[in-house]
């Protein structure tokens, strides 16, 4: 299935310029991030994203579907995988050697 970007912008992650989108809608079982604002999940059961600390260091996800986030990284300094559930919206920061969770909606049920 396709993944839709937005157009393309530059931005400085990391000390150096890398072309991005701001924002992309997700539709395959896996995606890596590569610099966006927003990632938007939906139209798959399960969606594996990897937070790829090289070239992107904010993100927002908005999962339409269930969602496992991982890094190379532990995730709020304790965390292999974060699971999101449908209807979820997180925000996740690298800073130092962790990705933070700085805001989320919590898990969704309906």
């Amino acid at each position: 299935m396709p993944i839709f970007k937005s157009k393309p912008l530059k931005k400085t992650v990391n000390g150096q310029e890398v072309i991005v989108s701001d924002s992309v809608v997700v539709t395959n079982d896996f995606y890596e991030t590569s610099g966006e604002y927003v990632v938007v999940v939906k139209e798959v059961e399960l969606c594996n994203i990897f937070l790829n600390s090289e070239n992107t260091e904010h993100v927002v996800i908005k999962a339409m579907t269930n969602v496992n986030v991982t890094s190379n990284t532990l995730i709020d300094e304790e965390f292999d995988e974060v699971e999101l559930n449908k209807g979820a919206c997180v925000e996740f920061r690298k800073i130092g050697d962790f990705w933070y969770i700085l805001s989320s909606d919590g898990m969704k049920n309906s």
